[in-house]
């Protein structure tokens, strides 16, 4: 069996299970954001009167943080008031961050974990080796109410990544290209697997944006094999081994089909508007005038992106006329980057901070898009109308790309500017 099948059946008190094999699994926590009220309404229209186990159940405000609506604001109260009558102690309120970075700061989730939220990006949380996923309102309030989920075994593709980029390339870059290539259809509720030499230089931030954009290729779930940067990661948010199950591939296991992509050479990539999977190397595009560069969310927002874009504008600053919002992706990464001078370089360049959470990435808030507007985004999805207008335009890239665009006030290969 494959390591993810091997959790899958300790979760589901099986010796075995195979490819297609409907599982009902524990889950190990589970997490709301505040789009999901119908998760509250959903518990109760079956019956709910008390959640099973409030310990490993979790709620966000990241979305809409702070409410930019009374809606929204009438959300967070009556998912507050429900925390408060259940026992849920692991409530994030405005300002914490992003749902699927905190739950990798909280020390809760790693090798051998079932992780389920109610957001598709949950597959982030596959570079700490565990099996994590989305679901919608109704799977999660069975959680609530049962501890339990039913899941299909996935089959499970596996991409081997060969080669180290040089830098400006950054994983984004990478998984850009990976998108490029596979297209969205590659993996429609499949697990993909990433191996291979380039992760070993890769650290954790990397390694998330890896699994983070798994989904845009229609994966179920995401994963890395533990190794040491996974439990340094692990034990610098409070975790010990001992917490975890780590599980292993047998010798004999044979993936679905298995990709093998030389990074070697790549280039910076960027994804143009409209799919995610419209991919070319940045230089083609250069010269593309942009209004807004978004550094941020739960693909671009933590600290080595932030380190990164901060090298980069460091003695420069954002072109006239162009809006730079940056959303660190926590509350920590946001109190380290302050702590590192990240913060403070990147404002003296001209660059705006909002708080820390999802912004304008849903187009919620906090940075949305207007008619003619060109952005420049470390997000995960292009699609028309994500972040505002349905007339305005976005382009994918990596934080470096990003921040070398705010200096030129047109998309730019980073390379030139370094």
């Amino acid at each position: 069996m494959h390591a993810l099948e091997k959790l899958l059946a300790k979760a589901s008190g099986k010796s075995s299970v195979k490819t297609g094999e409907i599982v009902e699994a524990e889950v190990d926590l589970a997490e709301v954001n505040d789009l999901y009220l119908q998760v509250i309404k959903s518990f109760y229209e079956m019956g709910g009167k008390k959640v099973a186990h409030p310990e490993r159940v979790a709620f966000v405000f990241d979305h809409y943080s702070p409410p930019p609506t009374i809606k929204a604001a009438d959300n967070q109260k009556q998912m507050r008031e429900f925390c408060e009558k259940m026992g849920i102690n692991m409530l994030y309120d405005i300002g914490e961050g992003v749902c699927h970075q905190l739950l990798a700061e909280s020390g809760l989730v790693g090798p051998g974990k079932v992780v389920i939220e109610t957001d598709s990006h949950t597959t982030t949380l596959g570079a700490l080796g565990s099996f994590a996923t989305g679901v919608g309102a109704t799977d999660l309030a069975i959680i609530l109410l049962t501890g339990r989920l039913w899941f299909k075994v996935p089959s499970i593709v596996n991409i081997n990544l060969d080669g180290k980029p040089s830098f400006p390339v950054m994983a984004k870059d990478v998984i850009l290209h990976v998108l490029g290539k596979l297209k969205q259809d590659a993996a429609i509720y499949q697990a993909i697997e990433f191996t291979g030499s380039t992760l070993s230089s890769m650290e954790m931030d990397e390694r998330f944006v890896l699994c983070n954009m798994s989904v845009e290729m229609g994966a179920k779930t995401a994963y890395i094999q533990p190794d040491e940067i996974t439990f340094g990661f692990l034990e610098a948010m409070g975790a010990k081994r001992e917490d975890f199950d780590v599980l292993t591939t047998d010798e004999g296991f044979t993936y679905s089909i298995v990709h093998h992509i030389d990074v070697n050479d790549l280039k910076p990539q960027i994804a143009l508007p409209g799919s995610v999977d419209n991919v070319t190397n940045v230089e083609e595009v250069e010269g593309t005038p942009v209004t807004q560069v978004f550094i941020g969310t739960c693909t671009g927002g933590r600290l080595n992106d932030i380190k990164v874009a901060s090298e980069i504008l460091k003695g420069r600053s954002v072109a006239k006329n162009v809006r730079c919002i940056v959303i660190p992706a926590s509350k920590k990464v946001f109190k380290d980057a302050l702590k590192l001078g990240y913060v403070q370089t990147l404002m003296d360049a001209g660059a705006v901070f909002v708080t820390p959470g999802c912004g304008p990435c849903l187009g919620a808030h906090e940075g949305v898009l207007a008619p003619g507007d060109v952005c420049v985004s470390t997000s995960s999805r292009n699609f028309p109308g994500r972040m505002g207008s349905t007339q305005a335009s976005i382009y994918i890239v990596s934080p470096a790309t990003a921040a070398a665009s705010a200096i030129s006030g047109r998309i730019t290969d980073p390379r030139k500017i370094l």
